[in-house]
């Protein structure tokens, strides 16, 4: 199966172009354009240029065509509108309406130069693109603005819009038919961890359930001598630094485990999974789950703690937007009497490369003082390096019958905290606004964290195309009167 993290993004391409301006400029725009995405890594689906005047779309006849052919590819994750001048309005949404590709649009429009104005170079794409977006709401289409109102299609900003509008495509597209793996049953304890699956379903995300003792009895029946569980007990030694006193048999127990949970993914098609992590893992087989999660978050398949199924969620959303491993924390302790630094803690899942240096693997500490910790090895344990960060919560408010989130940004820090297990030292402004939100909306105490700046691609995503209402904790509402139904 394709990790849908890693899936090549494919985009159809579209010069808009009035037939009685100069059409010198369609040819380049098309040029420019491939070459961008090529320079991305990005496919591209564009007729050839022959199959139109000036290569471009201008008329409702070559609306039809390019409808036709960007069906008849299918797979492809949004479209880039290019105007190298005013465009045709008629042709552009003609094309769009009668293509129905349900898929993010990037609208490009040309700037004018000031010595090129007269009327056989002028361009008129800042007024073009004007009527094109009128027809879009008319329609109810949503779409994405490039941070200029018109660019250079060769410019650093929008080759910077048009890597960010990829992310936006790859966020959409997973999250629309994502299958998420339920292992194991939700933790008595942890109310907290109920979610709807009526809910996600109509969001187009899919749950799998496996009892968790499906999955022991697999992994019981594997022998250690089995090459995968060998090649699994090589990985989890090279994944980390592994105490003297872990036995070859706690080894063992652990890539067995780990081998089956693999397996069990691959069988269902799942993209991400949460996993009923103590204690009857612990109990009854004999080994954490930690580093299982780990290592599939490190390969861009991440995996909740607790059966937390909307955790799961949105560390996938924040690996499609990052393209780099996520990891599940507790909002968990004050840090001193600081107003914005919080510490954000898990028994021992972040991947390798969200902590940022080798980890120790070891047992859990907690429970291991419980129930003996013979029986808790797999804790993967370190304190994240500083760093950018962005978190994300989706929630399932049953009452509201609806998805709901919220996301920011903050930083690690190097701060100091004597904690045992995955640690990270967090600074987010206006923590304590942010805290309120968290606690009078009903949101859990996990959250979804990945290492940089990525809560532009994940606001765009959730306002423009998915409709999940959402709180950004960093950037105010957008000017508007209201959006017109488009979900």
């Amino acid at each position: 199966m394709t990790n849908a993290v890693q899936r090549k993004i494919t985009l159809g391409v579209v010069i808009g172009s009035r037939a009685f301006f100069s059409p010198a400029p369609c040819k380049a725009a098309r040029d420019e354009i491939l070459a961008a995405l090529d320079t991305l890594n990005v496919d591209a689906v564009i007729l050839p240029y022959e199959a139109t005047a000036n290569g471009a779309v201008q008329s409702i006849e070559d609306a039809v065509l390019y409808a036709d052919h960007f069906r008849r590819h299918g797979g492809i994750d949004g479209l880039v509108i290019c105007l190298p001048n005013f465009g045709d309005e008629i042709a552009v949404i003609e094309l769009v309406n009668r293509a129905k590709l349900d898929v993010p649009i990037l609208l490009q429009a040309a700037n004018d130069e000031n010595d090129k104005v007269g009327v056989a170079h002028r361009r008129d794409a800042w007024c073009g693109k004007i009527s094109v977006t009128n027809n879009f709401y008319q329609y109810g289409v949503p779409f994405t603005e490039p941070s200029h109102h018109t660019s250079d299609i060769d410019s650093d900003e929008f080759r910077a819009d048009l890597a960010h509008f990829t992310s936006v495509c790859r966020v959409v597209r997973g999250l629309r038919g994502a299958r998420l793996g339920a292992i194991g049953a939700r933790t008595a304890p942890f109310q907290t961890m109920r979610y709807s699956e009526k809910l996600l379903q109509q969001a187009g995300v899919t749950v799998v359930t496996a009892d968790l003792s499906e999955l022991m009895g697999r992994a019981g029946a594997l022998s250690a001598d089995d090459p995968e569980v060998a090649r699994i007990v090589a990985k989890i030694q090279g994944y980390g630094t592994v105490p003297a006193h872990i036995t070859s048999e706690q080894l063992a127990t652990q890539a067995k485990w780990t081998v089956t949970v693999n397996r069990w993914i691959a069988e269902n098609g799942c993209d991400a999974s949460a996993i009923q992590c103590w204690r009857s893992l612990q109990d009854n087989f004999g080994c954490a789950t930690c580093v299982t999660m780990s290592m599939m978050g490190e390969e861009l398949m991440p995996s909740a703690c607790e059966v937390d199924i909307m955790g799961a969620l949105s560390m996938y959303a924040l690996a499609l937007a990052s393209q780099a491993p996520p990891a599940i924390l507790d909002w968990n302790n004050n840090y001193a009497r600081d107003e914005d630094k919080v510490v954000c803690t898990h028994c021992g899942n972040f991947p390798r490369s969200f902590i940022g240096d080798r980890p120790e693997i070891a047992e859990l500490d907690v429970l291991g003082e419980v129930i003996g910790r013979s029986k808790c090895f797999g804790a993967v344990k370190g304190k994240v390096k500083a760093g950018p960060m962005t978190y994300f919560r989706v929630s399932s408010d049953d009452t509201a019958g609806r998805l709901k989130a919220y996301l920011g940004q903050g930083d690690f820090t190097d701060d100091p905290y004597g904690m045992d297990g995955g640690i990270a030292v967090c600074e987010v402004p206006n923590l304590r606004r942010l805290m309120g939100f968290v606690t009078q909306q009903g949101f859990e105490h996990h959250v979804a964290m990945v290492r940089g700046h990525h809560a532009s691609v994940l606001n765009e995503a959730l306002t423009r195309y998915l409709g999940w209402p959402f709180y950004d904790h960093d950037t105010p509402p957008e000017p508007q009167l209201f959006h017109p139904r488009r979900f």
